[in-house]
């Protein structure tokens, strides 16, 4: 087994701190990755506190994480020492239900592995959970491994791995692209993403948000028009005027406003809601045929197509780097929402002496 060095928690009060632990040695399918940045999500720290309710300790998050290979298995054909790739949210799934054969394996029928505190299936160390990329580096089965372009900024690159397809899928499965006006509604780590990739797409976007000067940033990003949503007039003028809406607020809230400001026959998504929305009647859906629908990440096929994209149209999130030591202090700040608009970690700043 690998020695490895990481930050993490012991409880779900506790803060991060500098952990020994051990990766599996490589198997024939196997790639070894040196971490070189991993990004922080909203999820780790839900995840890190236990607010689920699933978490095992020790728990060591992070599924952004951006790498060189250090060592391939015999069996690795795609993917040599010194490539640059990435790890986003899953490691492993079934792989063989038919959502995995559909390359769609973020909803495999029996359940994906999660980069982190997902039960390890392949094995090869102590712990029965995995543990993710706050930390020197990683061994993945090359099926679960991403190529990410060279012309990107790896830092920057980071978050694409989670908030980058979050909002990439949607927009690609309901065709998102030039003649339709899109809303996006909340502008942090997954609606700044949404900005640029529809903007990107060649879509009217409009950005809305309940914040003059978010609305300004939007702009700044890809937004063409800023809608206020605590405008009453203005929402009431855009009633029946999108193409489609991604919505990107992280908790619960009334749909209703939002889910009229659809044409007849499009969709409101929901990427952000991880918890109960607090109204959603049925007349809107009713008086337009209007639906509303979820999405979580994307497959690993999508998920390169995204990474792709981005190396084609020079995309990368708005990030703030970090060193490793002050990752609790991050994680204070992403709950307050003091961030534009994703942390990433530099594990330069992760020395063995740390653990």
């Amino acid at each position: 087994m690998m020695k490895t060095i990481g930050y993490a928690t012991d409880s779900p009060t506790s803060a991060l701190e500098p952990f020994n632990f051990e990766r599996r040695d490589p198997r024939p399918e196997d790639v070894v990755i040196d971490i070189l940045y991993c990004g922080i999500c909203h999820s780790d720290i839900h995840s890190a506190r236990n607010e689920w309710g699933w978490t095992q300790y020790p728990f060591v998050p992070g599924h952004e994480i951006v790498g060189r290979v250090s060592a391939v298995g015999d069996k690795v054909g795609q993917f040599k020492p010194g490539d640059l790739v990435g790890v986003g949210c899953l490691v492993d799934s079934c792989r063989h239900c038919e959502s995995c054969e559909e390359g769609l394996e973020q909803y495999c029928e029996n359940g994906f592995t999660g980069t982190y505190g997902g039960e390890d299936k392949i094995g090869g160390t102590p712990h029965p959970f995995t543990f993710g990329g706050y930390s020197n580096q990683i061994t993945v089965d090359e099926r679960f491994v991403l190529r990410i372009p060279e012309n990107l900024d790896p830092a920057a690159a980071a978050p694409l791995l989670c908030a980058g397809i979050t909002t990439y899928s949607p927009l690609r499965h309901w065709k998102v692209g030039p003649g339709q006006k899109v809303g996006v509604i909340g502008l942090g780590g997954l609606g700044h993403m949404g900005v640029k990739f529809a903007h990107a797409m060649g879509a009217h976007v409009v950005m809305i948000t309940t914040s003059p000067e978010k609305g300004a940033d939007a702009q700044k990003l890809g937004a063409d028009e800023v809608l206020l949503s605590t405008d009453e007039v203005a929402m009431q003028a855009a009633q029946n005027s999108f193409d489609f809406l991604l919505n990107t607020i992280p908790v619960g809230h009334n749909v209703d406003p939002y889910m009229a400001l659809l044409k007849r026959d499009t969709t409101m998504v929901i990427v952000g809601a991880v918890e109960a929305l607090t109204r959603v009647d049925g007349i809107p859906f009713i008086f337009r045929r209007r639906s509303l629908a979820g999405s979580l990440i994307g497959g690993l096929p999508e998920t390169q197509e995204m990474l792709d994209f981005c190396g084609e149209h020079d995309i990368t999130c708005d990030i703030e780097t970090i060193v490793i030591k002050d990752v609790n202090t991050a994680y204070d700040r992403t709950v307050k929402g003091d961030v534009k608009y994703r942390f990433v970690i530099d594990m330069a700043s992760l020395q063995p002496e740390a653990a």
